[in-house]
């Protein structure tokens, strides 16, 4: 088949800036084939060289006596003692979601797992944080049910627990849903397998799925804005087949123990290309391709197509050549591809052979670590104006419209809808609070939350940032759990306006402080840009995954509040409603600034939290929606009724931070009271728990017509 000619045309159809072709130009001294055309625009594309935030990503916090590896990686490592690791990472499926929600957010959940085990980690809990348009949008139904039933197919089918997440709702989403996939796994912390290739003359192994032609361009796709061209984007979407990855699975943990593998690599954005680049430029080796070896499910595949086919299920190894007899009967075993496609050689060269023609002959390194890196121009965005006076309104009503919320109600509809007990070690399971999973044969467990308010970092970056990370390490506290790492996934719109740009800066800055002052460094993460359709950008969503240890699980806070406990809360409350779920879901307004963090106050406050957990039944940080939400739900959790003393929206409905609630004795609270005052660590007592009607000073309503609400609301609007 004829290459097509390189025209400017079809430069600017592979997302490739005229300045970035001249600089092409200038690398190889020549017109660049077809195939090397797609290769740079796939390695250049923001989607996988992230020239647009290097420069901001470098000064996260990476580092820690507890980080086995940071990022740059296929994901995070970091120590949980006794010889053991847990491998994590988050990262998002947006553009392919929207397009295809079932398939987009299938093979997110795919491709993250293969991100961890490619580490030679089993997986062990799986998480997503989904973000729709406004729920009587006409694409929002569609979405939310594709997306979730994605979601349970790929994971359920895989077999591993979804223990955790998010699901919020609001219009800046309606043109382009926002699908962030986590996943952890546990491995020795002696046996972690990375992706540089190493020695000369190897032989490079392609595992797994056949290559078709799903997929291709799919990473240069997902580094471009939406518009009324979407629909043609839709071959650009990957298929998914959970039952072949359990096998992949299965098959290269056995590979692993085996000792045959030198590096290891999964084949995600940009496919062949990108998996065959990092491992040779991680290991500064080149690396030679023949691609009439690639083990194909479609005749007549050009290289081009094989090179940036995106499809499920494929790894990439350098193999240890003794044993490649051992290594090709484990895959013959599972029933999965093994084919000797390459190999490594010294000179920096990538070269691309098929069906005796060079297809491509490019320089490796420039291809990866000396992709384009920009300094965007930023701007700061403005301090948000004052907010104005809230009127006061009857506060159970105010939390019937709240639970009624699809941002606010019960998540059972969802995530009912995920197997959150296979493997048989989920301790908590999705509902209230992060997700608990036991480190198999042993006392300890894992704790995983997601978390960000957008609203929070639209209006102040640098807060909404600090807040993102604080409340992931209070969830963690309140499960007993010392917060040991995190992953972000920075979901942005364009990063060429400077308003977009000053947002990511700002929200960077605010995470890098939180992560340095909670000891919860950065160890992976994922940056999604472009996240617009005709110019209208998302919220700026800098999702924050986030790792805790317990030692034993008698350290656990897991109780529910019982009849006669008392209510305390720790932290001051000084009632700030700007951006608050109250002012959103009441009023329909997004005013005010963001809630300050005190980042001291914060690690006091968690500190006394885990040092005190003798002493609490039962304790959840103070979030979205303020004391009152949070005290419901943890009505709700136990089932009895509860009485607070205050009775004005802003001691209710605040949302100031560094705050929890406990449910305890009252022998136990007076040892709490008693506790705190020698911490230094404000804490009051709020009311009690007992009846079966929720009442807010002289504001009531029955338990159980409550919890109707709060449950039926999800299925009224999805179901």
């Amino acid at each position: 088949m004829t290459e097509p000619a390189i025209t400017p045309e079809l430069i600017a159809a592979h997302g490739l800036k005229p300045d970035e072709y001249a600089r092409i130009l200038e690398i190889i001294d020549r017109v660049p084939t077809f195939t090397e055309l797609g290769i740079f625009s796939a390695m250049w594309n923001e989607h996988c060289s992230y020239k647009s935030s290097k420069k901001w990503l470098r000064t996260l916090p990476t580092t820690g006596p507890q980080v086995i590896c940071g990022p740059g990686e296929n994901a995070g490592v970091v120590d949980i003692g006794d010889g053991q690791a847990v491998v994590f990472k988050m990262e998002s499926h947006n553009h392919p979601s929207y397009i295809e929600p079932y398939q987009g957010a299938a093979t997110g959940v795919g491709g993250i797992l293969r991100d961890v085990f490619t580490m030679g980690a089993r997986p062990i809990a799986a998480m997503n944080a989904l973000s729709f348009g406004e729920k009587d949008h006409p694409r929002t139904r569609q979405l939310v049910h594709g997306v979730v039933e994605g979601v349970g197919g790929y994971g359920n089918c895989f077999g591993v627990p979804n223990i955790g997440g998010e699901v919020r709702f609001h219009r800046a989403y309606n043109g382009n849903c926002l699908v962030n996939a986590f996943a952890a796994g546990l491995a020795d912390a002696d046996a972690i397998f990375y992706s540089a290739a190493s020695g000369v003359g190897m032989p490079v192994v392609y595992l797994g799925a056949k290559t078709g032609r799903d997929g291709v361009g799919g990473a240069t796709m997902a580094s471009a804005e939406f518009d009324d061209t979407i629909e043609e984007k839709r071959p650009t979407v990957q298929v998914g087949d959970p039952f072949t990855e359990k096998r992949l699975l299965e098959a290269c943990l056995e590979l692993m123990a085996s000792g045959a593998v030198i590096s290891i690599q999964d084949m995600g954005a940009a496919g062949l290309t990108c998996s065959a680049v990092e491992m040779g430029d991680k290991g500064k080796l080149g690396i030679k391709l023949v691609l009439d070896h690639v083990p194909q499910r479609e005749t007549g595949m050009t290289a081009y197509e094989m090179m940036l086919s995106e499809s499920q299920e494929r790894m990439l190894m350098v193999l240890k050549p003794a044993m490649e007899a051992e290594a090709r009967a484990i895959f013959a075993k599972w029933d999965l591809d093994f084919a000797i496609v390459g190999e490594t050689i010294p000179e920096d060269r990538f070269i691309i052979e098929h069906r005796g023609v060079v297809m491509a002959d490019l320089p490796l390194s420039k291809l990866s670590s000396e992709a384009p890196e920009y300094d965007r121009l930023w701007v700061e965005t403005p301090p948000a104006p004052a907010m104005e006076p809230v009127a006061e309104v009857d506060v159970i009503s105010a939390l019937k419209i709240l639970i009624a919320s699809p941002n606010y109600c019960s998540r059972a509809w969802v995530y009912q809808q995920y197997d959150h007990m296979v493997m048989a070690d989920t301790v908590c399971a999705p509902g209230l609070g992060a997700g608990v999973v036991r480190v198999h044969g042993t006392q300890k467990a894992l704790a995983f939350t997601s978390d960000v308010t957008p609203r929070y970092v639209k209006a102040n970056p640098f807060e909404g940032g600090k807040q993102a990370v604080a409340e992931a390490y209070r969830n963690l506290c309140a499960m007993g759990a010392t917060p040991l790492a995190a992953t972000d996934n920075l979901n942005f719109g364009n990063p060429e306006k400077p308003e977009i740009m000053g947002q990511f800066v700002g929200a960077i800055k605010g995470i890098g402080a939180a992560c340095a002052a909670l000891d919860m460094p950065i160890v992976s993460g994922n940056v999604s840009l472009y996240n617009e359709t005709d110019g209208q950008a998302i919220l700026p969503t800098p999702t924050i995954g986030a790792v805790g240890l317990l030692g034993s699980l008698d350290d656990l806070v897991a109780g529910r509040p019982r009849d006669g406990h008392v209510l305390l809360v720790v932290g001051e409350t000084k009632g700030h409603l700007g951006q608050s779920a109250l002012l959103a879901e009441v009023f329909n307004r997004e005013d005010g600034d963001a809630p300050p963090v005190d980042l001291e106050a914060e690690r006091r406050h968690g500190r006394f939290i885990r040092d005190n957990r003798q002493w609490i039944g039962a304790c959840c940080d103070v979030s979205d929606g303020g004391i009152a939400l949070a005290a419901f739900e943890m009505a709700v959790s136990g089932d009895v009724g509860l009485t607070l003393e205050a009775s004005d929206c802003a001691t209710l409905f605040g949302e100031d931070q560094a705050r929890y609630l406990i449910a305890t004795s009252f022998d136990k609270a007076e040892a709490l009271m008693v506790a705190a005052g020698q911490a230094g660590v404000p804490m009051l007592s709020l009311g009690k728990f007992g009846g079966e009607t929720v009442r807010f000073g002289a504001s009531e309503a029955g338990l159980s017509d409550l919890t109707a609400i709060w449950q039926a609301a999800f299925a009224s609007h999805f179901g």
